[in-house]
């Protein structure tokens, strides 16, 4: 049995797969790399799925996932970081992107440094937009490691995966091996299309291991509850839908993924085979990018309650990833 991992976008909630990640590894002895036989991951996710899978001098997972935890609480300001000139110059995003891409940029590079995709110690699928062809990119480890051409920084995966619109810029990358077809690829956060890329790791996986059964964790990064009242949406215009309509595409489409490989991989004449970790979020603290201490705790209370509550599921799920080692 193969086992995959998928990893939700959304930004500064990234802190509660990651912590979801450390009590696996935990309770399994291992790191995240040496359970799952393919990691997908979008925007935040993206970042965590790049993490777990860097290689150190030794060819061993560098980081644990309580190292990321770190990256959150640590680095979520310099990520999500403007200043009050910028904040004044750009009426709060809509002149311009809200964030500078100087400060997530420096972030990836000092995790990242120089550390390449094919080098990755599992295979990774991770998800962005190329918003000059139109069409969805995947960035795999495997491809990278078959044809130079799509092999990159991991840093630059991180950065374009994580590239979401109203929050950074769109990025322009190169592959390390320049293709002669294209100079670069201009991205955006793979969010647009797959925020909860469970699915696309599912296909993914299918593909790669035509003869082996699935078993799928998929890990969340809060829902969202707030209504939206029709009062006040039936006014709005673009300005009024612009921030609203990308929460409405995140959640609607991890909601719908959710969906399809429950019934698809949990049938009630089999044995479990898709595991989801979620929480509900609360209406003060489901944005992106609320990089505050408050925020960051009330995320992490959040998220030692999830482990608390499906305890017994998550101890399920790392029996069948040993049993299947």
């Amino acid at each position: 049995m193969k086992k995959i991992l998928s990893i939700d976008g959304g930004g500064i909630r990234g802190i509660m797969p990651a912590m979801v990640l450390a009590e696996i590894e935990r309770r399994a002895g291992k790191r995240i790399a040496e359970l799952f036989d393919l990691i997908a991951g979008t925007s935040t996710g993206g970042i965590l799925a790049l993490g777990l899978s860097k290689p150190d001098e030794a060819g061993k997972p560098q980081y644990k996932a309580e190292d990321l935890i770190q990256l959150y609480r640590e680095k979520g300001s310099t990520i999500f970081s403007a200043s009050v000139w910028d904040k004044i110059t750009n009426a709060v995003g809509f002149i311009d992107e809200m964030y500078d891409a100087k400060g997530i940029e420096s972030v990836l590079e000092f995790y990242f440094g120089q550390a390449e995709l094919k080098d990755a110690l599992t295979y990774l699928l991770i998800t962005a937009y190329g918003i000059e062809n139109r069409s969805a990119w995947f960035f795999k480890s495997k491809k990278a490691q078959e044809d130079g051409e799509y092999n990159f920084f991991m840093r630059d995966v991180a950065r374009a995966t994580s590239a979401a619109p109203t929050y950074f810029e769109p990025v322009k990358i190169e592959s390390i091996k320049k293709s002669p077809l294209h100079d670069y690829y201009a991205l955006v956060d793979g969010g647009m299309f797959a925020n909860n890329p469970a699915m696309c790791a599912y296909v993914q996986a299918r593909n790669t291991f035509p003869a082996e059964e699935v078993m799928l964790v998929s890990l969340g990064t809060g829902t969202q509850f707030k209504p939206i009242y029709h009062n006040e949406a039936k006014n709005w215009g673009k300005i009024g839908w612009a921030s609203t309509v990308i929460d409405i595409l995140f959640d609607g489409s991890s909601a719908t993924v959710h969906y399809q490989l429950d019934n698809l991989l949990n049938s009630s004449n089999q044995a479990k085979r898709y595991f989801r970790f979620d929480e509900a979020l609360d209406d003060k603290h489901n944005d992106l990018d609320n990089a505050t201490d408050e925020n960051i705790q009330y995320l992490i209370n959040l998220s030692e309650r999830l482990v608390r509550n499906q305890s017994a599921e998550i101890d399920i799920m790392v029996e069948m990833l040993l049993k299947n080692a």
